[in-house]
C-alpha cells in the first residue's frame, strides 16, 4: 500500500480522468493527481502540505496558467519536490470548489479563477489566490517564490500555518443564520430599490465593468412589474435586454451569448459560451417577449437556442457545459473579424461594406459585429441572412473551439426548461422535442437506479453525487415540460425528486437546503446557500418548484415545505434582497397565484392549451381517458372532473375552489387575467 501511494504521488495521473479540464493538464510536467483520499493520504505519509488548483476547461485564464506556470519546469519542480499537488474540475466538482471559494474570499476578500489553494494533509486551506505567473512580475507573486516560502515556513513555523488552516476552516464552517421570517412586501420593494441604485440608465445592466448577463434579476423585475404594475422594474429589464442583444455579447454571426462583456456598453465580450446563460437568458427573452409582445425577444431566444441545439448539444440528446473563449491560443481569435475579413469571406467588396456600417464595424479596430449603434437592429433577422451563414462558416474554418462535452445535470435541466418554454410561446414542436429528448439524457445517463441523480457524465460516464442545484433545477425543469406536453410521467418524476430533495439536502433544524447531501463526501464544511450567484441559488428554484408542486397537487407536503422554505430565504436576505432574486421570484408567485388550469377532453390534449396557460399565468394540467387513473392519483381533486362524451370542459381554480367549467377558448378567456396585466 505504501509502495503505491508513494508511485501514485511521483507521476502524473490525470490521463485517466474524464474531466477535459482535467485531461488538459494531463501533459503537465507537475505530478498531478485528482481529487481523493489516495492523494491525501500520500501527503499526510510524505509530510507535505496540498496546492489544490480548481478551474474549468473553457477559463481563458486557466489556459494562461497552464501554458505559463504549469508546464515550467522550475515551477513543475518546486511543486514536485515540496507538495502534493490536485487538480479539480470545479464543473465536475462544484461542491469542493464552493468550499474553498469561501476560503479565498475570507483570505483575500475575492475569487476567480484559477483558483490556487495551499491547504494542509486534513483539506485545511492556508493561504488562497487565483491566476499566478510562474515568477513575480508585475506586482504579482510568482508561484515559484510562493512556494518556496510556503516550504520553508513548513519546515520551520509549521505551527503558523496550521494555526491559520484551522482559523479560516472554522469561519467557512460556522454559518451564520438569520432567523427564518414570512416574506413581506417591503423585501420585493427593497429589491427593487437596490436594482434602481446600480443600473445602468444608458446602457442596462447593473454596476460597471465588466458586466454579467443576470437572468434571474430580470425574471423577477419583469414578474414584480406585472404583479405591482411597476414601469421602473420593466424598463430596467427591457434595457437591459434590449442592450445586451445589441452589443458584441450577443453573437450577431452565430447565435447566442458570452459569459460577460469587458465593458460597461455589452460591446467587448469575454468570448466563452456557458451552457447556463445561455439557457436561461433564452428562458428570460421569452419570458419578455410574454410580457410585452416584442418580436425581437423572441427572436433572440430563437437564434440563442438555435446555437445551443447546433453547438452544445450531444448525441442522445443532452448538452455540453460550453465552449471556449480561447481558439489557436488566443483569446477571442474564432470572433474577432476585420472588414479585410467580411469582404473575403462574403466574396463581394460592396456587400461587405454594407454589412460592416449595419454591425458597426468601421474599420478602425471594432472587430465585433454588433448593433449597438443601429436604430433599426430590430430588422437584422431579414437583413443579411446569407451573409451571416457565409460568415459563419468562414469562422468555422479557422481555429475550431474547444467544447467541453461533460454534461452537467443542472445545467441540461435549464436548456430542458428553455426549450420547453420556447415550444409554450412559439408552438415549436422541434423545441418540444428537444426539450422531451434533453429530459431521456438525465433520466437514462445522469439517474441511478434508486432514482437519485449524479452530477456530471462524459463518454458513457456518470460522475459524482448529485447536488441541490441538480434536484431542485430538475425538478422545475420536469414541472415546465409538464406544462408543454402533459406527461403524467413527468409530474411523477418531479414528485419524486422533491421527496428525495427533502429527503437528502434538508436542514431539519433550522430550514433550508444544503448544498450536498447527508450522504455524500464529507469536506470541511457543508454549505448551505440562500445567495444566487451566475443563475439562481438552488435554493431559490427548490422554492420555486415545491410553490409549483404543491398547487398542481394539493398535497400538503409539499406546502408545508415550501412555506418553511421561503420563509427560511426571506431570513437570509434581508439586508441584500437583490442578491436574491431567485427567491424572490418563488416569493412573487406565492404572493400573486393566478390559479390552475385543468382540461378535461374526451379527444387528444388542444396544443393551444399550453400556449393559453403560458399568456395568463396559469399551471395547467390535461386530462384524457388514458392518463385518467395517473393523474387522479397526482391531482385527487381531479377525480371531480368527469371526461365529457365529446369536446373540452376547462376547469378555472384558484384559491382551492374551481369554477363552473367552460367549454371553448373564447368563454376561458373571457374570465381569465391576461399575466401581463394583473
Amino acid at each position: 500500500m505504501n509502495d503505491t501511494i508513494i508511485t501514485a504521488a511521483g507521476c502524473n495521473r490525470l490521463h485517466k480522468e474524464k474531466s477535459p479540464y482535467l485531461l488538459q493538464h494531463a501533459l503537465d510536467p507537475v505530478h498531478w493527481q485528482s481529487w481523493g483520499e489516495e492523494a491525501f493520504a500520500a501527503a499526510r505519509q510524505e509530510d507535505k502540505p496540498v496546492f489544490l488548483s480548481i478551474g474549468y476547461s473553457t477559463c481563458h485564464w486557466c489556459h494562461v496558467m497552464g501554458r505559463e506556470t504549469f508546464r515550467d519546469p522550475e515551477t513543475a519542480e518546486a511543486l514536485n519536490r515540496a507538495f502534493i499537488s490536485i487538480k479539480v474540475d470545479r464543473e465536475e466538482r462544484p461542491d469542493i470548489d464552493a468550499v474553498y471559494m469561501a476560503a479565498c474570499q475570507a483570505l483575500t476578500g475575492s475569487g476567480g479563477w484559477p483558483l490556487s489553494i495551499l491547504m494542509t494533509p486534513d483539506q485545511k486551506p492556508f493561504w488562497a489566490g487565483t491566476y499566478l505567473p510562474p515568477r513575480s512580475r508585475d506586482g504579482i507573486l510568482g508561484l515559484v517564490e510562493l512556494l518556496d516560502e510556503i516550504e520553508r515556513l513548513w519546515r520551520l513555523d509549521r505551527a503558523r500555518l496550521l494555526e491559520l488552516g484551522q482559523r479560516v476552516t472554522d469561519h467557512i464552517a460556522r454559518r451564520e443564520e438569520r432567523m427564518a421570517e414570512e416574506p413581506a412586501p417591503l423585501l420585493l420593494q427593497k429589491a427593487v430599490e437596490q436594482c434602481c441604485e446600480s443600473f445602468d440608465k444608458q446602457n442596462g445592466g447593473f454596476g460597471g465593468a465588466p458586466k454579467f448577463p443576470t437572468p434571474h434579476e430580470l425574471l423577477f423585475l419583469m414578474a414584480y412589474a406585472a404583479d405591482e404594475n411597476n414601469c421602473e422594474a420593466l424598463n430596467m429589464a427591457e434595457t437591459t435586454l434590449t442592450q445586451m442583444s445589441r452589443g458584441g455579447i450577443f453573437d450577431q454571426i452565430g447565435g447566442g451569448f458570452c459569459r460577460y462583456s469587458t465593458d460597461a456598453e455589452w460591446k467587448t465580450p469575454h468570448f466563452e459560451k456557458m451552457l447556463y446563460d445561455n439557457a436561461l437568458l433564452a428562458y428570460a427573452y421569452l419570458q419578455a417577449h410574454v410580457q410585452t409582445g416584442r418580436v425581437w425577444y423572441r427572436t433572440i431566444a430563437s437564434q440563442t437556442l438555435e446555437y445551443a441545439l447546433r453547438e452544445l448539444r450531444l448525441p442522445g440528446g443532452g448538452f455540453a457545459c460550453g465552449q471556449d473563449a480561447d481558439s489557436g491560443g488566443e483569446e477571442g481569435r474564432y470572433y474577432l473579424l476585420t472588414p479585410k475579413d467580411i469582404c473575403c469571406a462574403l466574396e463581394d467588396g460592396e456587400t461587405g461594406s454594407r454589412f460592416c456600417r449595419w454591425y458597426g464595424m468601421d474599420g478602425k479596430g471594432d472587430q465585433i459585429p454588433n448593433l449597438l449603434k443601429n436604430g433599426q437592429y430590430e430588422l437584422s433577422n431579414a437583413v443579411f441572412v446569407t451573409e451571416r451563414e457565409k460568415l459563419a462558416d468562414f469562422r468555422r474554418r479557422r481555429h475550431p473551439l474547444h467544447r467541453d462535452s461533460k454534461a452537467v445535470v443542472s445545467w441540461n435541466a435549464m436548456m430542458t426548461a428553455a426549450l420547453a418554454k420556447a415550444y409554450r410561446v412559439s408552438g415549436e414542436k422541434r423545441c418540444l422535442r428537444a426539450a422531451e429528448s434533453a429530459r431521456m439524457f438525465l433520466r437514462t445517463r445522469l439517474t441511478a437506479p434508486d432514482g437519485t441523480l449524479y452530477h456530471c457524465w462524459r463518454e458513457g460516464e456518470a460522475a459524482a453525487d448529485g447536488l441541490l442545484e441538480d434536484y431542485a433545477y430538475c425538478c422545475w425543469a420536469l414541472l415546465e415540460l409538464y406544462e408543454a406536453n402533459f406527461s403524467t410521467s413527468c409530474l411523477w418524476e418531479a414528485v419524486k425528486l422533491a421527496n428525495q430533495m427533502a429527503a437528502l439536502f434538508q436542514d431539519q433544524e433550522k430550514g433550508g437546503f444544503y448544498s450536498t447531501a447527508v450522504d455524500s463526501e464529507r469536506l470541511i464544511a457543508r454549505q448551505k446557500e440562500p445567495w444566487d450567484g451566475p443563475y439562481a441559488s438552488g435554493n431559490s428554484i427548490a422554492a420555486l418548484a415545491l410553490g409549483r408542486l404543491w398547487r398542481l397537487t394539493g398535497e400538503e407536503r409539499f406546502r408545508s415545505l415550501w412555506k418553511r422554505q421561503l420563509d427560511w430565504l426571506a431570513g437570509q436576505i434581508q439586508d441584500a434582497p437583490a442578491g436574491g432574486c431567485g427567491s424572490l421570484l418563488a416569493m412573487l408567485e406565492a404572493r400573486h397565484l393566478a390559479g390552475e388550469l385543468v382540461c378535461v377532453t374526451a379527444e387528444r390534449i388542444p396544443p393551444w392549451l399550453a400556449g393559453t396557460a403560458e399568456e395568463y399565468g396559469l399551471l395547467a394540467a390535461a386530462k384524457t381517458r388514458d392518463n385518467s387513473h395517473a393523474l387522479e392519483q397526482l391531482i385527487p381533486h381531479t377525480a371531480a372532473f368527469p371526461i365529457p362524451d365529446k369536446g373540452h370542459m376547462l376547469y378555472l381554480c384558484r384559491d382551492g375552489s374551481c369554477s363552473a367549467p367552460v367549454k371553448t377558448l373564447e368563454e376561458l378567456r373571457a374570465i381569465a387575467v391576461p399575466a401581463q396585466v394583473r
